[in-house]
């Protein structure tokens, strides 16, 4: 049986899903407290605003599947930059575990070929037949 890639869709689907609750949260908490939070751990409050967009459009676009190895890639530096700055301070359980897992399926996604059922594979498909023609 032919690889329909499966395990990428889920991968996709559940970065995409964490990413955007956790985005929608920082709004829902109020963006303020986000702030703090950054200033709190030695980071530009101002840093909280587009961390937080990202991660809730981004969250949407790659669990549509739209733009994945751009958001992927972004995430992963997001990841990358929690642990150094945060995470890392607490060890590795209850720590930077979850985000060191985030960071390996956001690289994945970057690193992957494989879009089974993205949105975005409905574009390039339509180019590439209007190209042919």
């Amino acid at each position: 049986m032919q690889n329909l890639g499966l395990g990428s869709l889920i991968i996709r689907l559940v970065v995409g899903g964490i990413f955007f609750v956790h985005g929608l949260k920082k709004f829902q908490d109020g963006i303020g407290n986000s702030v703090v939070f950054f200033e709190g751990n030695g980071l530009p409050g101002i840093l909280a605003y587009p961390v937080s967009i990202i991660e809730l459009v981004g969250g949407i676009l790659i669990f549509l599947g739209i733009g994945t190895k751009i958001i992927a890639a972004t995430f992963s530096v997001i990841m990358v930059g929690a642990m150094v700055s945060v995470k890392i301070k607490s060890g590795f359980t209850g720590g930077f575990e979850f985000t060191l897992a985030l960071f390996a399926m956001s690289l994945y996604l970057v690193l992957s070929s494989n879009q089974f059922l993205a949105v975005e594979n409905f574009f390039v498909n339509n180019e590439k037949e209007s190209k042919n023609l």
